[in-house]
Order: structure tokens, then sequence, then C-alpha cells
């Protein structure tokens, strides 16, 4: 059961992802979009699902905070080494955007999609009820990862094809994850820091990356109302599934 409903994921996530191809000729309110949608996803979704399972404190403040930070500033880190070791080959100005950033971040996004499967396996695993609800969480987001995870490939300077073996690894994810599900059993804590992590890489990558950009040569009102559209459509997905 838990496969099959990962099913619906696989689906969900490629119809994100192929969303996110087709509207390339108003590319700004695509970023405007993926940029909304991640502000949700992290503000919404992943911090309180990490401070609920790694909230022990270090020093006064909750691990799950601590590993935020340490993913932000983390994605901060690795593109700016990136952008520098470009410069330093030869890169010309205003092209320092690394593709390896892109093709990380989407990596992440992939592997974050395979917790998603674990966690469905995991919650049918407790009860049909319990997997119900997680299942329809999941699937919900889904929609956003893969218009997401296109995005943030195609942004870095990635060929479309490698964006769209991204996509179709991100769709995959949670059905391997569901399957692998009865072999692996993750401690909520180190399920939580990873939340934690991996919800400050993504608040990066929004807040430097994919809105300055969206309203680098398009700064419309339209741009900004897909940005809200976005954070209210994770917010309309999590107080549906909640």
């Amino acid at each position: 059961m838990a496969v099959l409903v990962a099913l619906g994921a696989f689906l969900m996530t490629l119809a994100g992802g192929w969303t996110a191809q087709r509207v390339t000729d108003r590319r700004h309110l695509v970023l405007g979009l993926a940029g909304g949608l991640m502000l949700g996803v992290v503000g919404m979704d992943l911090l309180p699902e990490a401070l609920a399972a790694a909230g022990t404190r270090v020093h006064g403040v909750p691990a799950a905070l601590l590993l935020f930070v340490g993913g932000f500033l983390l994605a901060h880190m690795v593109e700016r080494l990136l952008a520098a070791r470009r410069a330093a080959h030869g890169a010309g100005e205003g092209d320092d955007r690394a593709p390896e950033v892109g093709l990380t971040a989407a990596a992440a996004m992939v592997g974050h999609s395979a917790m998603d499967g674990v966690a469905i396996g995991a919650s049918f695993q407790v009860g049909s009820g319990m997997g119900t609800a997680v299942a329809l969480a999941v699937v919900a987001h889904d929609f956003a990862d893969g218009f997401n995870t296109f995005t943030l490939t195609r942004l870095y300077g990635n060929a479309r094809r490698k964006a769209v073996a991204m996509l179709v690894a991100d769709a995959v994810a949670p059905v391997a994850g569901a399957a692998a599900s009865s072999f692996l059993t993750i401690p909520e804590p180190l399920l939580g820091g990873y939340l934690g992590l991996f919800g400050g890489v993504l608040l990066y990558l929004a807040a430097a990356e994919i809105l300055p950009e969206a309203h680098h040569e398009h700064p419309a009102r339209s741009t900004l109302l897909c940005t809200v559209a976005g954070v209210a459509f994770i917010w309309l997905v999590v107080g549906f599934t909640a």
C-alpha cells in the first residue's frame, strides 16, 4: 500500500516539473512562484517537523534551529567557493553561478523526496489512518518539489536534459523510499536534524538566489503575487493535511 501511494507522489512530482518546463516564457513568474513555494515549505512544513523531532536544546538553542542556521551558512559557503573557483578559471563577470550548486540543490531535493517515501512507509506500519494522513501531505506538496527541482537545476545554467534527469530522480525517490521503509528505521532526532539542515539550505536558495533573480529583470507586481501564491499554496496544503 505504501508503494502504491508513493506512485501518486511520483506522478505529482512529474506534474510539477512539467509545469515548470511549460512556462519558460514567463521565467520571472516561475522563479517568483518557486521562491514562494520554497519559503512556504521551509517555514510551514520543514521547521515545525524538525523542531518536533529534534527539539533538544544545545546551549539554550534547539538543535534543529542550530542545524537550520548551519544549512543556510553551508549553502552560502559552497556557492561562494564554487563561484570563486569558476572566476579563477576565467568565467566572465555575471557568469558566477556554478552549475554544481544547482545539481547539488536538486540532489538534496531528491534525498528529501526519498525521506518522504520512508515516512509514508513508516506511517503505514503505525496504522492505515496515520499512513493515509502522511501520504496525503506528501503527495500534495510533491508538486512543489518537482517544480522546484526542475527550476533550481535550470536556474544555475544546467542543460535541460540534466534538469529532466534530476526531475525523474526526484519522482522515483519517494517510491524507492517507501519500498525501503520496511528495512529502515531512522531515529527521530536524526530525522529532525536532517530536516533542519535541509530547511536552511532551501531558505538560502530561495532568499539569496531565486527571489532576487525573479525580480532582477522583471520587478513586476505579478512576480510578487506569484511568490505570495506559492506561500499560500503550501499553507493550504499543510492546513488540509494537518
